[in-house]
């Protein structure tokens, strides 16, 4: 029981250290990106993998409201033949810059998802769209990573583990989904 209760004790200390700020600057980035019809692509390995795509599909499908547009949002995770034929004639390093050449507009928004901040494809992507002329938005923990240094928008969450990196990645997808269906719904 004491490991399940230290774990939960360092998820709510996290939770309360997160800067609602940078969380709300987030939701400020991907609103005005709604309302200028620009897309959003979400990028990250891993555990951070499941999350782009969870938000691409909470905010895709879960923030559809009737009479209302719809947001234009893309995981680059998500088509395995397409990363993997990137990593095999390229280098992994650019899978996710390769797909955004194909995609990207300036204007448009990137969201890089690293629990450590320092994932070189994530990494080499953001800097990609900032030349592009796009709005980059970090999620990291571990300090930041340089991901927080190259970033529009950055939320860290204060924790030097995955797990609870990651717990915190998932709720603030959750958080965003909420602020956003509440905000159309009512207006």
């Amino acid at each position: 029981m004491e490991r399940i209760q230290n774990y939960i004790s360092h998820l709510q200390g996290v939770l309360e250290r997160l800067s609602l700020e940078d969380v709300q600057r987030s939701i400020d980035v991907i609103m005005e990106a709604y309302h200028a019809e620009k897309q959003i692509f979400v990028i990250g390995n891993g555990g951070s993998a499941s999350t782009a795509s969870h938000l691409a599909c909470d905010l895709g499908k879960g923030t559809s409201v009737p009479g209302k547009p719809r947001f234009r949002v893309i995981s680059l995770t998500d088509n395995v033949a397409t990363m993997s034929a990137w990593s095999n004639d390229v280098s992994y390093e650019d899978v996710f810059v390769e797909q955004l050449k194909n995609l990207v507009n300036p204007g448009d928004v990137v969201i890089g998802i690293s629990a450590s901040g320092n994932s070189e494809n994530v990494i080499r992507a953001m800097r990609h769209a900032s030349k592009m002329g796009c709005e980059t938005i970090g999620w990291s923990g571990f300090g930041g990573g340089t991901l927080a240094t190259i970033c529009d928008v950055n939320v860290v969450v204060d924790s030097n583990h995955y797990g609870p990196v990651e717990d915190v990645h998932l709720i603030l997808n959750h958080v965003l989904h909420a602020w956003i269906q509440e905000e159309l719904t009512s207006t």
